[in-house]
């Protein structure tokens, strides 16, 4: 479709159906999106990138002296429940495949977090059958046709959906305007709000949204400004969106409270999006000293003093202000071959949550249906027959410093650390470049965010020359022969297409944590390198440039170049 001049041009192959949801209606609502917020999403991208330069050149973190007045003010409070949040006990993340989806309608969860971010591979195709899915779960006709003929249908009792659309710093190149690629965030947002949000209102429901990597308060000021525009759009009553933020990046974790406030019509409260949070935690302060250098990643746990400091204050800002605090994710699979292997990640799955429920959350997540139950009954036992713990109001004194304490951690990173991470980074790029956002690797289920960590931490210990509790030191020679042995391990016996995924995979790993400079995200440069539709997938290496170009902002028409 080529329609110029502030028309969305769209450049993604139209599969059967596809037109059901890139509709012309469809295209022109999600271009009053990008003619409002595109500019001021370019300048916050900026101005992300000069925080990070500020905090790399030695700036420490704190909380704002200018919203101070939001956090001591003890009388406002976001939006009540909406209907069908109102427990939430149980929340089941998973792409938005049609497989997938019939399964978390049938899982029992209380809700079904549909994710177009990190659980997606965002290739075009991947991103509107997302859509597809989504547009017949809401409307009762999703189905799903297995090998065996066998035909999965959905149950009457469902869980409330909200899907997670791409974060802010993501463009989606398959739909442009004037050849500027749009804002993905926009793309996801706009396409599942136009088609779904009165359905979903007829149902008793309303348009819910879990919005991902907000780094400050400002970012959220402007995904309310988005909710109230495109409710006013479409002629729908302000506050029927509701929006829980990821608390994924340490620079959010300061603004809590503001991030609230500004969503607080919109708002369904915060949730301790822990690997991404881990992974922010190595990126922002990748190039400050060695005392910032996070250990062997299965060392990084919930009682690490900067990750219990954060959750400690989440549900504390939460609950003071009427927010429900939502746990982070249940990632083991209980995989069904091996009984005591269930058993043991079964059990494991238990205490984790009955941890978080007596620590004061509300609810949380599992990343596979056969951990639902387990998570329902952990958190049953400190709830009883409340929905929640709101009332629960656990003053706490979390300082700036707590938030980035590594106190008492013993930093030690070996050499198997460093393996695990090539390993678990390859095997999940190559699935990646494959299609596929959310893989089982050592029965964990991997997403973009765990291989943030592995490729930051690599990124990290190399820049400092980390000494490994070996002995050696992290060097690119010492990486270089880890990678080699890793590969030799993963590609024996493969064709030679399963071989040259993996050779892919390590192009992506080295160029993303061997550069001489940490890139903020792998997916910005992987996607345009491996993931364009034809026939704009690109040919040829991309050199130094083409990968720092890949991680700014296109400018706007009359808006400098970032």
């Amino acid at each position: 479709m080529n329609r110029p001049n502030g028309i969305p041009t769209v450049r993604g192959t139209m599969h059967p159906r596809f037109d059901e949801i890139v509709t012309p209606e469809a295209l022109a609502f999600v271009a009053k999106l990008d003619s409002e917020f595109a500019g001021r999403r370019a300048e916050l991208l900026q101005a992300r990138r000069q925080n990070s330069r500020q905090i790399t050149q030695g700036a420490n973190l704190d909380f704002r002296a200018d919203t101070a007045a939001i956090r001591e003010d003890d009388t406002w409070q976001v939006a009540p429940p909406a209907p069908g949040l109102t427990d939430r006990r149980c929340e089941l993340i998973s792409p938005a495949n049609r497989k997938m989806a019939v399964h978390a309608l049938n899982s029992g969860a209380d809700v079904w977090l549909a994710d177009l971010e990190d659980a997606t591979a965002p290739t075009w195709k991947n991103l509107i059958e997302g859509q597809l899915n989504l547009f017949d779960a809401v409307r009762g006709q999703l189905t799903y046709d297995e090998s065996n003929g066998e035909r999965l249908s959905v149950g009457e009792h469902r869980p409330t959906l909200v899907m997670r659309p791409r974060g802010w710093h993501l463009c989606e190149k398959h739909i442009s305007i004037d050849s500027r690629p749009m804002s993905a965030s926009l793309v996801d947002f706009g396409l599942y709000f136009f088609h779904n949000a009165q359905k979903l209102i007829d149902l008793g429901a309303g348009p819910y949204f879990y919005l991902p990597k907000i780094e400050n308060h400002l970012e959220a000021r402007l995904w309310n400004d988005v909710f109230v525009f495109a409710q006013n759009q479409l002629g729908i009553p302000q506050g029927t969106i509701r929006a829980t933020v990821l608390i994924e990046t340490i620079t959010a974790a300061f603004e809590m409270d503001e991030i609230l406030y500004e969503l607080r019509e919109h708002s369904s409260g915060l949730n301790a999006g822990r690997w991404d949070y881990i992974f922010s935690y190595v990126r922002t302060f990748a190039h400050r000293g060695e005392e910032f250098v996070l250990p062997d990643r299965d060392q990084i746990t919930m009682t690490t003093p900067f990750m219990r400091a954060y959750t400690q204050l989440l549900v504390a800002t939460c609950h003071k202000r009427g927010a429900h605090a939502i746990g982070g994710p249940a990632a083991v699979n209980p995989t069904l071959q091996d009984e005591e292997r269930r058993l043991r990640a079964l059990n494991a799955v238990r205490a984790e949550k009955e941890r978080e429920a007596s620590e004061g959350f509300d609810g949380s997540w599992v990343a596979h249906p056969a951990l639902v139950e387990t998570c329902l009954q952990a958190y049953a036992g400190v709830l009883g027959d409340k929905h929640d713990q709101r009332d629960v109001i656990r003053p706490v004194n979390v300082t700036a410093a707590d938030l980035v304490s590594l106190d008492g951690v013993q930093q030690t990173i070996s050499l198997q650390g460093v393996r695990t991470n090539v390993s678990v980074a390859l095997r999940y790029l190559a699935a990646w470049i494959g299609g596929r956002g959310a893989v089982l690797i050592d029965y964990l289920m991997e997403d973009a965010a765990t291989v943030e960590i592995s490729r930051a931490q690599l990124w990290q210990w190399l820049y400092h020359e980390s000494q490994l509790a070996e002995g050696p030191f992290v060097t690119r020679d010492l990486l270089d022969r880890v990678v080699d042995e890793e590969m030799a391990k993963l590609t024996r016996g493969l064709d030679d297409k399963h071989t040259e995924r993996y050779q892919q995979a390590r192009g992506i790993l080295e160029e993303t944590a061997f550069g001489d400079y940490l890139p903020g995200f792998f997916t910005t440069y992987a996607y345009v390198r491996y993931l364009i539709d034809s026939p704009l997938r690109l040919s040829g290496p991309l050199d130094k440039e083409d990968v720092r170009q890949s991680e700014k902002v296109p400018a706007m028409a009359g808006t400098p170049a970032a």
